[in-house]
């Protein structure tokens, strides 16, 4: 269980957003090309160690990747295109909003340890690595087994409910810890929940598929 099984609860908390994009006529692609702007400027903000404001930009790029969804639902704008500009669109913010982190500079386990500053970039490294793999894993799983089959955009399959540490985790760990000022903690979660995740994912992978 993650929170990505409670997704549908989130998207009904923002259905007047999505009704309000819809009278404007923003298109689910603007909504994705807006969460892409949000989590570029969360990464500058991260940089500028401004993590408060970082933490606020990335809130507002997950409510936008909420969004668009629902927004293609009620406007029957959902196309093959706007499903895979998404996910290309979420791993953009993803690798983004942690390299941010990295190249501010702080501290995470060097104030700890006595160990050279590129040891806390080798952290966030991991960091990214297991953000990435933890859900790159899903579309190698469509390609090389053929799910197809879409509820309402989005590909139903199995491993929409195993690993315990996906992207909503990760946005709301780097969310707390932006608020709370303790983004290094949140990394170091990150670095080693994701890669114990996707490793959790593969396990699965390997009982059912073997």
């Amino acid at each position: 269980m993650n929170i990505t099984a409670l997704r549908p609860r989130f998207i009904g908390y923002l259905e007047p957003v999505a009704d309000l994009f819809v009278r404007l006529k923003i298109t689910p692609n603007q909504i994705s090309l807006l969460s892409l702007a949000a989590g570029i400027l969360c990464a500058y903000l991260f940089f500028q160690r401004e993590f408060l404001l970082g933490a606020l930009a990335l809130f507002l790029s997950a409510v936008f990747d909420l969004i668009d969804g629902s927004v293609a639902r009620k406007t029957g704008a959902h196309t093959n295109f706007g499903a895979v500009f998404d996910w290309i669109v979420d791993k953009y913010v993803d690798a983004l909003a942690l390299l941010g982190i990295g190249l501010s500079g702080i501290a995470i386990i060097s104030q700890f340890v006595a160990v050279p500053p590129i040891a806390d970039f080798g952290v966030v490294t991991l960091a990214i690595i297991g953000s990435l793999m933890n859900t790159f894993i899903k579309p190698v799983v469509y390609a090389e087994i053929g799910y197809k089959e879409k509820v309402e955009g989005k590909i139903d399959d199995p491993l929409e409910g195993v690993g315990f540490f996906g992207r909503p985790e990760t946005f709301l760990v780097l969310i707390i810890g932006g608020i709370t000022g303790f983004i290094w903690a949140a990394v170091i979660i990150i670095a080693v929940c994701t890669n114990l995740s996707a490793l959790q994912r593969i396990t699965y992978l390997y009982k059912t598929l073997s």
